[in-house]
């Protein structure tokens, strides 16, 4: 059995007109919701052993204000191929993780993300900024991972419910 953690970063500021969006930081709401999140990880015994984050700046930080909140001592990466990335771009990196790994998480943006939990549970959840989602896999191999089977949404969590 594999778990995947979706989490889409938590609120960016637009403060910056000058600012690429790529380097776009948290907010206030975001600096706020995206601990909140990695407290809810630890709480429901869900921490991952892995953490693969865009490497946008709103992204990274959520990741990181998260991780420090469950008491994560794994890796974080950083990746390009998840700045505003496909489903698939998700899938594929996944799919790269060491079988050890039972729980993984990936740190992305919307529409992608969204649409991954959907092609994944066949659930159209919104993924609201911070908004997590927990789906459990019947596979041994992160390489078996597949869009369009139907895998369980075992849990979905938006800020603003907690």
């Amino acid at each position: 059995m594999k778990t995947l953690l979706l989490l889409r970063h938590a609120k960016s500021s637009w403060d910056n007109d000058a600012l690429a969006d790529f380097s776009r930081p948290l907010n206030d709401r975001g600096r706020h919701d995206a601990p909140r999140m990695g407290k809810l990880i630890r709480r429901e015994d869900i921490v991952p052993e892995l953490i693969i984050s865009s490497s946008a700046k709103r992204a990274m930080t959520t990741a990181e204000l998260a991780a420090l909140e469950m008491s994560f001592d794994g890796e974080i990466r950083y990746s390009d191929k998840l700045y505003l990335a496909e489903p698939e771009a998700y899938i594929t990196l996944a799919r790269q993780a060491d079988d050890q790994i039972n729980i993984l998480m990936l740190v992305g943006h919307n529409p992608g993300i969204q649409e991954l939990v959907e092609a994944l549970t066949g659930q159209d959840e919104q993924m609201s900024t911070a908004a997590l989602a927990c789906i459990r896999m019947p596979i041994n191999r992160w390489k078996d991972l597949a869009a369009g089977k139907r895998y369980e949404l075992a849990g979905f969590w938006r800020p603003k419910e907690l």
